[in-house]
């Protein structure tokens, strides 16, 4: 058997083990270079998360080119006319621990190049992904326990990510975190197997779990505002509309973002009762009320991409690298959108972090 076909077995059964492919984790990390013609600097981005800001694409062996970071990246070499370094560290399938114990601390020294201009993180999606597993497979009596413990690590470990983040990326201008969308927002509309212990009556899946992102959601902003953080919110950009559908005068993606000074409980009425008939499942994402495009890939958990193109991973390292000028030329961002600023999910990620970047760097 080839070396190509044992590896392929290996992470195979790797991906099987205990029955759930969520709880597999595997290295995809990537270095590219934006290159400007004419640029004297060289400024770098570094991004540690999961398989969102790996840019993951179904493929083992290679990743979306245009996952946020990397079009955060280009409206920075836009922006500040230099030549960009897009660094992404990240692990697909590995929990907030994991990602703040493996990446952020361990992999730390790329935040503290010298060039480092902008650090973003984003984490949890996983601990709610397999939260979420475990809850729809029980029968019974439900127990929310794993829900809870889920909120739990990732306030912790959103936290500390901050703390390590402010210790060692010291060239950095801005800080960015982003909070988690909702992947399967109409699939969760189910009832559960397992009945509540005190109704005694089976429960609406996505109306139990919702108020844990809520939270989850407010905690990450929040903690954003008490470390020096910017906080992209990805819920708001993915789950609400580019245009006021209630008529309430807001966007309605503006009109669900967090708001500094709101208590975690009234965010979370906001969301989950005020707001909530604006949420959108992100596969029908609207830019208005006759366009929409879809944010989520058939997988209906990651984001999806424009441009087709990806980075090929070393299969023992899962690292990969490359170079290339910017996708779009100057004249092609106005107001600082590109033409596809809203048309995928990455593309709405990369904008929503862009917007948080400084000016000069």
């Amino acid at each position: 058997m080839s070396s190509r076909s044992l590896l392929s077995c290996a992470v195979a059964a790797a991906a099987l083990v205990g029955g759930n492919a969520a709880a597999s984790t595997i290295n995809q990390s990537t270095s590219w270079t934006i290159t400007r013609s004419g640029a004297t600097s060289t400024y770098r981005v570094v991004a540690y998360g999961d398989s969102i800001y790996a840019g993951y694409n179904g493929d083992l062996f290679s990743v979306g080119k245009r996952a946020a970071p990397l079009v955060d990246g280009e409206y920075l070499s836009t922006k500040w006319n230099a030549n960009m370094e897009v660094i992404r560290r990240t692990k697909s399938g590995a929990v907030a621990s994991d990602i703040y114990n493996n990446k952020i601390i361990s992999e730390r020294s790329y935040m503290q190049s010298s060039n480092t201009r902008v650090v973003t993180f984003e984490m949890c999606g996983n601990d709610y992904l397999q939260a979420r597993s475990a809850f729809q497979d029980q029968t019974g009596t439900c127990s929310y326990a794993g829900l809870d413990t889920a909120l739990a690590n990732c306030t912790s470990y959103t936290e500390k990510a901050m703390q390590a983040i402010n210790q060692y990326a010291t060239t950095a201008k801005v800080k960015v975190v982003s909070t988690i969308y909702y992947p399967g927002f109409d699939a969760d509309n189910v009832l559960t197997n397992c009945t509540d212990s005190t109704t005694g009556t089976k429960i609406n899946t996505r109306t139990k779990f919702i108020p844990y992102l809520a939270k989850s959601n407010w905690r990450t902003c929040n903690l954003a505002e008490k470390y020096g953080f910017k906080c992209a919110d990805s819920f708001a950009e993915f789950m609400g509309a580019d245009y006021d559908s209630n008529g309430d005068g807001q966007l309605d993606r503006d009109a669900l973002r967090y708001r500094s000074g709101e208590t975690e409980a009234d965010y979370v009425t906001r969301i989950t009762s005020t707001l909530f008939s604006t949420l959108r499942d992100a596969n029908s994402h609207f830019a208005g009320s006759a366009v929409s495009y879809d944010y989520i890939q058939s997988d209906n958990t990651h984001p999806t991409y424009y441009s087709s193109s990806t980075i090929g991973l070393n299969w023992f390292t899962g690292n990969g690298s490359g170079s290339g000028a910017a996708s779009f030329l100057n004249a092609q961002i106005v107001n600082g959108q590109n033409p596809e600023w809203n048309k995928s999910g990455h593309e709405k990620m990369g904008w929503t972090i862009s917007t948080l970047d400084p000016t000069t760097p």
